[in-house]
This record gives structure tokens, C-alpha cells and sequence, in this order.
């Protein structure tokens, strides 16, 4: 019985050790194959090996998820990036208003800046809490708009005209109202990098679309309408209407995101012109995304795009089922991630999985609602709503979810956008390239402010002051314009 034992412990120890010398030749063969992603590891500060480990197993076909020692150490890189990274930590005075059929929307606002009114129109309780920059939960404080007298709007008083067709703030100089729109299957939290650096000096407007985030499922989705990006727009109108009914604007969209500020432009144009001081459109398109090869052949493209909302829809069905199967596949999914992502070599793995988070965060029938209003989709006369506001077009070389053709189609309908493609990115530029992305929106935000006699903080301006504005300069920053 001691000679069995003994020999299944000699067993047990000899099959330990050949596991922790299959993990060291991974770990090898990591310093080979893809040591950038080991540099990243370290630049992050989490476990630089375990996450150089898991990259370089999926670039050397290393099948890691047969050894229990690998998928140990994978499991244990994944939970030091998400407890070291501060990602989505970043919170504002939260709200929630109702949309015109009944969902509920959450948004916050944040940064230090205030609307000008009235001292008896404040809020101190939501005026205390954005001075000091903490949370707050105030989710009934807003208005509810319901039926059709949600679609009342309040008054807005437009901003004067000033010479050469500028926008002049009226009296008592209000900030710009920043709106971030996020994209699809995403969150408010996609525009991180942005709002750590606008918070001070600035008035933020951060909210999750219908379905996706803390916001409700869309209700009239549940009771059997198709989504539409045109319901969104709606959505965008509701926020503004209950936030920033006055002062001037600047929209900012990603993705879906600058799909949702399209609808609006359609909706109410008159918008644009009183209030819209500056948009900026990242990852977006105007229509024509059924073009769209993903990546793949034309022909597999097609097939794609053909049985894609069908199958989608399928899954939706059995939501359990699905969800049980990405987390059980979560390797796989994390590349595919990765893949639609980022364009980069070195992204910081733990950017990299602060979006597989997200992403995995959006129910598959969730993904499913939205799907099928992309192909849908088409605004490109709508854009003539932003013609002469001051308008940032920004794209990833590399995107292969919104390519940057299409926003050079956008930037070839607003003569006077600003158009930026940066190389060696993808869908998710905004956090790929955070610096280049906030430059370019300083840039603008310096050009909305002029437009209206709006305050900018220091910080800001001398961001846009320091920036290029000439094609040369870009040129140097390595962005193609």
C-alpha cells in the first residue's frame, strides 16, 4: 500500500514538474514571439510574465487551457489587471430620465464647471456634489417625461449671431455642455482617458444608451419594435432636454455614438444651429455600412452581413445558454476582441481587457436588438444640419468595424471638418491613442469656445494652443489628415 502510494505521488510530482516546464517553454517562447506584449505586461504593472505568458500562448498555438497550471496563471493575470486598473472607477452626479417610451436612461454629470443661472434655480445638494467632484445617486431627481407631454421641450434660447456667422454667448457667459455619446456594446466608460482629463474646468454629460449599461432594456424593443438608431437620437434629445435645456453644446460620439448625434441632426436642426457649437464623429459612418467587409473576403463579407441578424436573433433567444458559452470560451473571445479593438501591437493589456470587460458586459440579445439598425442606417443628409459647426471626423487606420473611408465620406460632406486618421489604430481609438484623441478634441472644443464666448480652463487651451493645426504638424505627430 506505502509502494502504491509512494509511486502515485512519484507520479502525481513528475506530471506537476512536466507542467511547470511546459509553462516555462510558453513563457520562453513569449520572450520570442511576442516580447512587445511582455513590455506591456511590465508597463502595466500586473504580473508582466502570467499576461506575457497567456499572449504569447495564443500567438504560438500553444494550447495552455490543457494545463491547469496555465489556465491558473491566466486567471490569476486577468483578476491583478482588473483590481489594478482604475478603469470605469470614475464617477459622477448620477440621474436617470425617461425616455419617450417610458426607459429609463442613466447618465452622470461631471466636471467642476456649472450652468449659469439663477442662484434660485440651483440645485445645491447636485451643485455641492460636482464642486467637490464626488458621486452622487440621485436617480428620481430629474424630471420624468412621460406620453406626449414628454415631448414638450423647454426654452431655449438661441445664441446671437455674431460677424462672419460666430455664435456669441449671451449675457453671463455659459460653459460648454460636453455630451459624450458611447458606442455599441459598450458604456459610458468607454470615454475614460477623456473624462479623467476634461473633469476639471468643465461641464460633462456621460450617459448609456438604451439597453446597454446601467440604462434600462429599451421598453418598446420588449414590447416587439425593432430598434432604431433614430429611437436613439431621440434618447440624446431627452438627455439634452433634461440636463442642458440652455447654453451651448458640443457633442462627441463613438462608434453608434456619433450614428445617435446624426439622428438628431435629422430630427431637429434647428438644434444645431441655435445651440451646436462643435461635434466630433469618431469610428462612426454616415450609411452604407452593409458594405462593410469586417475584415473578411467580399464574399464571406456578404454571406455575413446576410444571415448575421438571423442567427443573432437566434441566439437572443437563449440568452443563458450563449453567456455560458463566451465566459467558457473567454480566450477565444478575448482575441476576437482584441482583434475588432485595437490595431496596435503593444496596447496595454490591461486597456485591452478593461474593453473585453465591456464588451462582455453587453447580453448577446442585447447585441441582437442592435444589430440589424445598422444596416439601416443612413444619415448622410442629415449631416448637412453640421455644416459651418466646428466638427472633428476622426478614424483608426485600422478599423475594421466603421473603416476610414467612411469617415472620410462624412469629412467630405462638412468641407470645414477637421479630419484625422490615425494610423496603427483601431475601432477603439479613443482608448488606444488617448493623448492623440484628447489633443484633437482640445483643438476642437478651443474652436467651439470661440464660436459661442464660452470659458475653457487653462488646461484645455493650452492643449489647443500647443496643438497643430497645419497639415505638416500632423503629419509629424503621425496622424494622417
Amino acid at each position: 500500500m506505502a509502494s502504491e502510494a509512494g509511486k502515485s505521488l512519484g507520479a502525481a510530482a513528475g506530471a506537476a514538474e512536466s507542467a511547470v516546464r511546459a509553462v516555462q517553454a510558453v513563457g520562453e517562447a513569449a520572450a520570442t514571439v511576442d516580447g512587445r506584449l511582455l513590455r506591456a505586461g511590465r508597463r502595466a504593472g500586473v504580473l508582466g510574465m502570467s499576461v506575457g505568458v497567456v499572449a504569447a500562448g495564443a500567438a504560438a498555438g500553444v494550447a495552455l487551457e490543457r494545463l491547469t497550471v496555465g489556465r491558473t496563471m491566466r486567471l490569476r493575470a486577468r483578476a491583478e489587471l482588473d483590481a489594478a486598473a482604475p478603469f470605469g472607477s470614475l464617477r459622477g452626479v448620477s440621474r436617470q430620465i425617461t425616455a419617450d417610451d417610458g426607459t429609463r436612461l442613466y447618465l452622470e454629470l461631471d466636471g467642476t464647471a456649472r450652468p449659469v443661472r439663477p442662484a434660485a434655480e440651483e440645485d445645491p445638494q447636485a451643485a455641492l456634489a460636482a464642486t467637490a467632484g464626488g458621486p452622487q445617486d440621485d436617480p428620481d431627481a430629474a424630471p420624468v417625461r412621460r406620453g406626449w407631454f414628454g415631448r414638450l421641450r423647454p426654452s431655449r434660447p438661441a445664441l446671437a449671431t455674431a460677424p462672419g456667422g460666430a455664435l456669441a454667448a449671451p449675457e453671463g457667459s455659459p460653459p460648454l455642455t460636453v455630451v459624450f455619446c458611447h458606442g455599441y456594446c459598450l458604456n459610458q466608460d468607454s470615454w475614460h482617458f477623456q473624462r479623467a482629463w476634461l473633469r476639471e474646468g468643465m461641464r460633462l454629460v456621460f450617459w448609456d444608451q438604451r439597453s446597454h449599461g446601467r440604462s434600462e432594456r429599451g421598453r418598446s424593443y420588449q414590447a416587439g419594435e425593432p430598434a432604431t438608431i433614430d429611437q436613439l437620437g431621440g434618447d440624446l434629445r431627452a438627455v439634452i432636454d433634461a440636463v442642458a435645456p440652455e447654453g451651448p453644446l458640443v457633442l462627441v460620439g463613438h462608434s453608434m455614438g456619433g450614428m445617435t448625434i446624426m439622428a438628431l441632426a435629422d430630427q431637429d436642426p434647428e438644434l444645431f444651429r441655435e445651440r451646436v457649437a462643435g461635434v466630433a464623429l469618431i469610428g462612426t459612418t454616415a450609411g452604407n455600412w452593409r458594405e462593410v467587409t469586417l475584415g473578411l473576403p467580399a464574399y464571406g463579407a456578404r454571406m455575413l452581413h446576410r444571415v448575421a441578424p438571423g442567427v443573432l436573433k437566434a441566439l437572443g433567444r437563449q440568452v443563458e445558454l450563449v453567456e455560458a458559452t463566451r465566459r467558457a470560451g473567454s480566450e477565444f473571445t478575448a482575441v476576437l476582441y482584441r482583434r475588432f479593438s485595437f490595431a496596435s501591437a503593444d496596447v496595454d493589456p490591461s486597456v485591452a481587457r478593461f474593453a473585453e470587460q465591456m464588451l462582455e458586459a453587453t447580453p448577446i440579445d442585447v447585441v441582437a436588438e442592435f444589430y440589424p439598425a445598422f444596416g439601416l442606417h443612413d444619415k448622410a443628409a442629415a449631416l448637412a444640419a453640421l455644416d459651418g459647426i466646428p466638427a472633428l471626423v476622426l478614424a483608426g487606420a485600422g478599423d475594421l468595424l466603421t473603416p476610414p473611408g467612411h469617415s472620410e465620406a462624412i469629412a467630405a460632406a462638412l468641407p470645414g471638418a477637421e479630419l484625422v486618421v490615425v494610423p496603427d489604430a483601431g475601432h477603439l481609438v479613443m482608448l488606444e491613442h488617448p493623448e492623440l484623441v484628447n489633443s484633437r478634441l482640445a483643438a476642437l472644443l478651443a474652436k467651439a469656445a470661440r464660436r459661442c464666448g464660452a470659458p475653457l480652463p487653462a488646461s484645455v487651451r493650452e492643449a489647443a494652443d500647443g496643438d497643430p493645426e497645419d497639415t505638416g504638424d500632423l503629419g509629424d505627430l503621425g496622424v494622417q489628415p
